[in-house]
């Protein structure tokens, strides 16, 4: 059994459901702090986090290498629905089993595996590779990465890279590198009328035919055309209630929520100004709206990290990644704006957050492979 299949298992059969680390963090200290690497804590309320580093970073000539990734898994649903018990990691065919594997303790394992080879074949490579690690990346995010990110910026410790573990790639090994991701903002919006009988259509304010054309209008509206690495800002309901419980009886209010996934072209002020006019635009006057922003739109600067993930991509996989900044939200969000070059390359992702969450065994050896090159790459042969 490899080294990364290995950690791999054991990181699955730990229940770590948000925000709980079920102690895969710790485990992951008592292998990296004998080799050197120093582990700083930053608890906050349920969450751990936990950062691990080997060098210093002073300069130009001294980079900082820092790898993100998170210990905490979504829920795994109804237990008799897995073929394998979701927190035991099973084999079968050369694939492994089990809720995590591949979002993201493939990764994880990946990336600590890699910085323990790196460390022992070159004890003094220059500069500083770290692993930030968090337990609350699933959840509300509000005291993982967020927070940690709050605490490196009071005291000026920066990565100059960053490359985060989330599941990048659609079909192989290679063919994804994420090098930014959409912002992500949601609203709540109430609109009030009068209830009343339907036979009485002139003695009531149905708030449902009032949201009707405006939910139209937001769902087909062309908020903005995206660019070169960004699709365009698309508005998707993600949930409407009203109604009294009678057949007969019309609401006196209805509450719809919904979310947009925006590019850099539509930033959520200029969203929440059009959102507004659109509302007087179909007479809803009566009405309460609440804004939550997720995460804002954000693009790594083309730097030595992408050039040099591509290059290790090539190397190691044989396939030429495309650029792009698809899928949801993730903890890179939080390190882009420190000023780090950020990107995401990890798994693949076509079973993450399903039943049966599964990884091939190949992929997890190629994927240490390809960050061990990127480590070595920037950290031990670069100039």
């Amino acid at each position: 059994m490899s080294a990364t299949l290995e950690l791999t298992r054991a990181l699955v059969d730990l229940a770590s459901v948000t925000p709980d680390d079920a102690g895969c963090q710790p485990l992951l200290a008592q292998r990296l702090e004998p080799l050197g690497f120093k582990a700083e804590w930053f608890p906050f309320n349920d969450v751990s986090n936990v950062l691990f580093t080997h060098g210093d970073a002073h300069s130009e000539q001294q980079p900082s290498l820092w790898f993100l990734g998170h210990t905490d898994v979504v829920p795994p649903g109804p237990l008799e629905d897995w073929s394998s018990p979701p927190f035991n990691a099973d084999i079968r065919h050369d694939v492994l089993f089990g809720r995590g594997t591949a979002d993201m303790k493939g990764a994880v394992a990946a990336m600590v595996v890699a910085a323990e080879t790196l460390v022992r074949e070159h004890p003094d490579h220059r500069g500083q590779v770290g692993i930030l690690l968090t337990s609350d990346e699933e959840g509300d995010a509000v005291d993982g990465v967020k927070r940690v990110a709050e605490v490196l910026q009071r005291r000026n410790d920066i990565p100059d890279y960053c490359l985060v573990g989330e599941p990048s790639n659609q079909k192989i090994m290679g063919d994804t590198i994420r090098i930014g991701r959409r912002g992500s903002t949601h609203a709540r919006l109430t609109v009030h009328g009068i209830q009343g009988h339907s036979a009485f259509p002139d003695k009531l304010d149905n708030p449902v035919h009032r949201l009707a054309g405006f939910l139209s209008a937001l769902t087909t509206m062309r908020w903005d055309r995206g660019d070169e690495n960004f699709p365009p800002t698309n508005c998707q309901v993600t949930n409407f209630h009203a109604g009294t419980g009678a057949e007969n009886v019309t609401p006196g209010h209805a509450e719809v929520w919904f979310n947009f996934r925006n590019s850099p072209a539509s930033q959520t002020d200029a969203i929440k100004l059009r959102v507004e006019a659109l509302l007087k635009d179909h007479g809803i006057e009566q009405y309460e709206l609440a804004w939550r922003i997720s995460g804002h739109p954000f693009r790594s600067k083309a730097g030595e990290l992408r050039s040099t993930t591509i290059a290790a991509i090539r190397s190691e996989l044989g396939v030429q990644p495309e650029l792009n900044t698809g899928g949801g939200t993730s903890d890179g969000r939080f390190i882009a704006p420190l000023g780090a070059e950020v990107l995401e390359f990890g798994l693949l992702n076509k079973s993450i957050h399903k039943i049966d969450e599964h990884v091939a065994l190949d992929d997890l050896e190629a994927l240490t492979r390809v960050y061990h090159t990127i480590m070595t790459n920037i950290l031990v042969t670069s100039t």
